[in-house]
């Protein structure tokens, strides 16, 4: 998984706040077996009550609204509220503890034994499970070190360790800090600081005289995902970098202690993740990586070109108090008191090795059958593979998962059978860039694009107070009709919908988008085109299990475009504020679109209250809903474009994924962001290339308005 500055702690899961040994500090062994005690005893403290105050719940009776259950079918309702009431702690925090016995990295025989749990447990609650094998491309770190030679009052170079290396006997207990796929190397040169790393940093830095060609640089991670980081460092000439976590967005400033006894970064924790470009298996781009597929030799454009380490803040510090030269400009401080960014005048001397190899990696399913229509998809995906142990992320979420398949099993003994199918999946390798839920989308693409009616993921299902989501605005109003039936494990007197809203600015919920390329709805939503939400909370399981029974049971699929509508339009404000009108650039040909996708939308809402009137039906009125649903399904993949984005073809989506200079931030329209971004960068009349964006985008809303009013031209 990839993190934003925003979510801070709260996404690190045990083994991404490893320390590192500083010097004067503590060993990693030492405090490594302390530390992973507490953090597994909160983490299961946490879930405990979090999942025993979210079994008391707000279920309507079918009478009372159109919405409960499925349609106002009272069976189907009441299956519904015995699920919300069918718990066990027990259960979720056994499922934990055992997840997180031993550290399970993606491709080795540990993570394997995860996958046999998840498949075994499928099987004993009474789910069809199969597995899904692929031969990836994955990294490990062999060793690492940093050394800091800087000046003595004598004029000598006096050598000090920035991080001892690690002892055999932990090397066999954890995994070595390490960034997936950055490359080998072993260099020495000058330090420079570069604040986040982006482009507008270095221009700052020539600005002020600094040049980072044959330096090292020194980034805080934040605004910029770790590889784009590594590349543009690269590309100005840099020799290796290092990237810190600065207390100022992961440690709170300081102000409220550290984790375990708070939720934020400790200072010699460390941020791991991968630096690789793009998503899923780098040797088979854009198709499966199963046994005999083909499989490309020079991966070398995917990954950075110069080597790179993760380094915790303490250590972080002691490079940055090395630095002289021009003084830190005051929007770069973070949390660290230092004075200069360098050139040196201390040399850091850096050694990493790695090792590429081929791997196995496993993705584990249970499949639903429906009883009306089979060949429907609602899929939950989790993934299971974590740096080390993985107490929140990943496992928090697979224990739910679990538990969501439990009280499925006892939802089939009672009888139940969904309308649709549903698909739990478990994935494998998700760390090093979403590979294994990447490989299965492609290899059922023509499927997920025919069949699939959305995808809901978690990632950390338990990870602090507050509820948050992501989603795709057709589903805005499901996730809130949800959150309306659980009650919200910090408060009894209120809803999670109630909380939720309360934290948010105004009385309005904050839904996020997903735009970014962090967990695994990345392939789902932006190579396919499926509708998607991403959640979570200190919640949860609860909420996960109804947004999938709903789409699995309700008569009309609950999507709303009216909604989506007004978000494209939304977008389409901001991006006019930031067009100068002088370059004869128009946002016309994208207005003109949501006008008629508005249209289109609010007669597709009128024909969906009339299609719900009616709980039972004649075959002529199951084929229009039948017909209406797949409208409303198939409406999202109108937003995909089959050439992709420029240089990127992967990514489809014109609305919603990662812009090519922030993969990290939600981009709308993510191809005109990037046309706006190389026009501004190159110095060159880019109008014409804005313009076309644009012009795609427009036509990519009407294909959407056509694909939704399901008439021939």
């Amino acid at each position: 998984m990839v993190y934003t500055a925003s979510q801070k702690l709260a996404n690190l899961d045990i083994e991404e706040t490893l320390p590192l040994n500083p010097v004067g500090g503590r060993t990693i062994q030492d405090s490594r077996s302390g530390c992973r005690g507490r953090v597994m005893k909160g983490a299961i403290i946490m879930i405990l009550f979090v999942f025993l105050v979210c079994f008391i719940t707000l279920v309507k009776d079918a009478n009372e609204s159109q919405h409960s259950g499925a349609d106002g079918d009272r069976r189907v309702s009441c299956f519904h509220s015995w699920f919300i009431n069918a718990g066990s702690n027990l259960t979720i925090a056994t499922h934990l503890r055992e997840l997180t016995k031993g550290k399970h990295v993606a491709g080795t025989p540990q993570d394997m034994l995860t996958a046999k749990y998840v498949h075994d447990y499928f099987q004993q609650y009474g789910l069809a499970a199969h597995w899904v094998d692929y031969r990836v491309l994955l990294s490990y770190p062999l060793s690492r070190s940093l050394f800091l030679s800087s000046p003595s009052n004598s004029g000598l170079q006096q050598q000090q360790p920035v991080s001892l290396e690690e002892s055999s006997s932990t090397q066999k207990s954890m995994i070595l800090p390490f960034h997936a796929y950055a490359p080998s190397g072993t260099v020495a040169g000058e330090v420079v600081y570069v604040n986040y790393g982006g482009e507008e940093d270095y221009r700052m830095l020539a600005e002020i005289g600094v040049n980072v060609t044959g330096a090292i640089v020194i980034a805080r991670y934040g605004d910029l995902y770790r590889g784009t980081v590594v590349k543009t460092a690269a590309k100005h000439g840099a020799i290796a970098a290092v990237l810190y976590s600065d207390p100022q967005q992961f440690g709170g400033n300081g102000s409220q202690g550290f984790f375990p006894k708070s939720k934020w970064l400790p200072p010699d924790g460390i941020q791991m993740g991968s630096v690789m470009q793009g998503m899923g298996d780098p040797s088979t781009p854009g198709w499966p990586s199963t046994e005999k597929s083909e499989r490309i030799s020079d991966v070398a454009d995917k990954f950075p070109s110069i080597p790179s380490m993760p380094i915790s803040a303490k250590e972080a510090h002691h490079i940055l108090m090395s630095l002289s030269g021009p003084h830190v400009p005051a929007t770069w401080r973070g949390s660290l008191d230092f004075r200069g960014v360098g050139r040196g005048p201390g040399i850091l001397n850096f050694s990493y090795v790695e090792n590429q190899t081929m791997s196995t990696i496993r993705n584990v399913f249970a499949v639903i059958q429906g009883s009306e229509e089979p060949d429907r998809y609602v899929l939950l995906g989790n993934h299971r593979d974590a740096w080390t142990y993985g107490a929140v992320d990943p496992n928090s979420g697979t224990a739910a998962l679990l538990e969501i398949a439990r009280n499925f099993g006892g939802l089939l003994r009672k009888g139940w059978q969904p309308r649709r199918s549903i698909v739990l999946c478990s994935w494998d390798a998700e760390e090093y860039g979403m590979i294994g839920s990447t490989e299965w989308v492609e290899q059922n693409f023509r499927n997920l694009g025919a069949k699939a009616v959305a995808y809901l993921n978690v990632d950390c299902a338990v990870q602090g107070p507050g509820f948050f989501a992501g989603a795709t605005p057709q589903l805005d109003d499901l996730l809130i009709q949800v959150t309306k039936q659980v009650r919200d494990p910090d408060s009894k007197y209120k809803t999670v919908h109630e909380s939720w809203a309360t934290s948010s600015a105004g009385s309005k919920v904050k839904i996020d988008r997903l735009g970014g390329g962090g967990s695994d709805f990345a392939a789902f939503l932006q190579h396919a085109g499926v509708p998607s939400v991403d959640m979570y909370f200190g919640e949860f399981y609860t909420i996960w299990g109804l947004l999938a029974l709903r789409l699995a049971d309700d008569h009309i699929l609950p999507f709303d475009y009216v909604v989506y509508a007004d978000e494209l339009q939304r977008y389409t404000d901001i991006m006019e504020e930031k067009i100068d009108n002088s370059e004869g650039i128009t946002v016309e040909p994208i207005t003109s679109a949501i006008k008629k996708f508005a249209d289109v939308a609010n007669n597709a809402n009128q024909e969906a209250k009339v299609l719900r009137k009616y709980s039972h039906g004649d075959a002529q009125l199951v084929l229009r809903r039948r017909a209406f649903n797949d409208r409303l399904m198939l409406t999202e993949r109108a937003f995909l474009n089959s050439q992709g984005l420029k240089g990127r073809s992967w990514f489809k989506h014109l609305v919603y994924a990662p812009s090519e200079t922030n993969k990290y931030s939600f981009a709308s329209f993510p191809g005109v962001v990037d046309a706006m971004a190389n026009k501004r960068s190159s110095n060159e009349q880019g109008d014409a290339d804005v313009q076309h964006e644009i012009w795609r985008v427009a036509r990519g809303i009407i294909e959407a308005a056509v694909a939704l009013d399901g008439n021939l031209t």
